[in-house]
């Protein structure tokens, strides 16, 4: 008897925080997203029009990496970072390759989480986290074939990580968790009491 294991859903987890300056890095990171957090009016307004708890620039700012070289640098890490997961995923990029469309900054209230959804128009879509208070939300991914499980019976509790309908994924300051763009995620209500930071961010192929 052989049991084949297909179609696997693969997360890409990897730290900024092993380099030496790393610290003076995140200061740096967290300083420029909570100057934007409290200067950017437009990225507030739309916040408060979508219901965001807290601040994104998710609708208001694209130039990120042109407007401050922490969010340059962070571009440069990230995208070594995709092009490993685009070789372990067995891309076939042909003469493209994949390119930075967006990258945002999310700061997360108390209290405030962001209902699943997935990042059409993408290949691969990520986060890299900046701080992490005690009590701050995971990352709660979702099996795909759950829509399609009409009849199936849920899964034992202690069945392993791979067969669970639900995965959270518990980041770090300088974590940084990538997948391919059609998987349903979400971030459930954050506990802390500290706002949570993070910026996300996606690639499109090019």
């Amino acid at each position: 008897m052989a049991l084949r294991l297909l179609f696997p859903t693969a997360i890409y987890e990897a730290t900024l925080s092993t380099h030496p300056l790393f610290e003076n890095f995140n200061v740096e990171l967290e300083t420029a997203c909570r100057m934007l957090a409290d200067e950017d009016a437009a990225g507030q307004a739309w916040s408060r029009e979508h219901s965001y708890g807290g601040y994104t620039s998710y609708a208001s700012l694209d130039d990120l990496p042109l407007r401050d070289p922490v969010f340059a640098e962070l571009k440069k890490k990230l995208d070594k970072h995709a092009a490993t997961f685009a070789k372990q995923l067995h891309l076939d990029l042909r003469r493209g390759r994949l390119r930075l469309d967006s990258l945002w900054v999310n700061v997360l209230a108390p209290g405030a989480g962001h209902s699943g959804h997935i990042h059409p128009h993408s290949v691969i879509s990520g986060t890299v986290y900046v701080s992490t208070p005690k009590g701050a939300s995971a990352l709660k991914v979702e099996d795909p074939r759950l829509p399609m499980m009409m009849a199936a019976p849920p899964r034992l509790p202690d069945a392993p990580e791979a067969a669970q309908s639900f995965v959270y994924l518990q980041p770090a300051p300088g974590t940084v968790l990538m997948w391919e763009s059609w998987l349903r995620h979400e971030v459930p209500a954050n506990r802390a009491r500290k706002p949570r930071i993070s910026v996300s961010f996606n690639y499109g192929w090019r």
